[in-house]
């Protein structure tokens, strides 16, 4: 459970859409967007963990709907939660779209299949949903759009063979700067967080794992640590919010000065 925090009213009224936020980085933007004000709205494929969060939610005092199980690499799925979304709300003001799953592996041992499963699970869980909740943020008069790229989309790896979620994040990063041109004469906002190492289930069973050449990563960040979920969320809750009027187009790097420096 993440910890009780103060509430605030920087994102007070706003109705923020949020993909994946059963667990990890999602779990932790929908704890810190509604404790900021905002109404939750989520989707996961992990429904009992994504309700839970939710009732921890409502139990810390915010709002949130009840939780969509929805596949995003479904178009008809995710236009059919759009929809929903549209009766209820009538607008959306936040669309953070945090959702991703990925396969490692370098280029002589990927498949053509598992190269598409990383598009699919990667970039068009990102398409979809800014495809299908465009309107609603254009109804919004202003609105903001957060996707999540990765310290993979601007830079190689010689330890972690990843050459399929390179080229997504890539895409990732990319789509933010034709989003933003798009987006501006609507009233939309379009950056991208890009995160480094953060500790997550995910990561802590996969990169982070025992015997893993990634494990040993902390000795080549500047700031010499991994990070945490919240640390992006906080993040990720400055790009929504007005306190970030001035700013899209931009990929924000949060990943301890990992990027900024040549491998230690």
């Amino acid at each position: 459970m993440t910890p009780a925090t103060p509430r605030s009213a920087r994102l007070a009224g706003k109705i923020a859409v949020i993909t994946g936020i059963a667990s990890g980085q999602g779990r932790a933007a929908a704890h810190a967007f509604a404790r900021a004000g905002a109404a939750v709205v989520g989707c996961d494929l992990n429904l009992d963990a994504a309700t839970a969060v939710v009732a921890t939610i409502r139990a810390d005092g915010g709002q949130a709907d009840e939780v969509q199980h929805v596949d995003l690499t479904n178009e008809a799925a995710v236009r059919s939660w759009a929809e929903d979304v549209a009766v209820r709300h009538g607008h959306v003001n936040i669309l953070y779209a945090n959702a991703a799953a990925t396969r490692f592996a370098p280029l002589e041992d990927i498949s053509y299949a598992d190269w598409q499963w990383n598009f699919r699970h990667e970039v068009d869980v990102v398409f979809l949903p800014v495809r299908h909740f465009w309107p609603l943020l254009t109804a919004a008069e202003k609105s903001a759009v957060v996707l999540v790229g990765s310290t993979a989309g601007v830079t190689g790896s010689v330890t972690n063979g990843r050459l399929a979620h390179t080229a997504t994040k890539g895409s990732v990063v990319a789509m933010t700067k034709q989003l933003a041109a798009e987006g501006a004469p609507r009233g939309i906002r379009v950056n991208c967080i890009s995160p480094g190492m953060i500790r997550t289930p995910a990561t802590e069973a996969d990169l982070l794992a025992p015997g893993h050449p990634m494990r040993s990563i902390e000795s080549h960040i500047p700031l010499g640590r991994v990070g945490d979920a919240d640390e992006v969320a906080a993040c990720a809750l400055f790009l929504a919010s007005d306190e970030a009027s001035y700013v899209t187009g931009t990929n924000l790097m949060v990943d301890g000065g990992w990027s900024a420096v040549l491998p230690g």
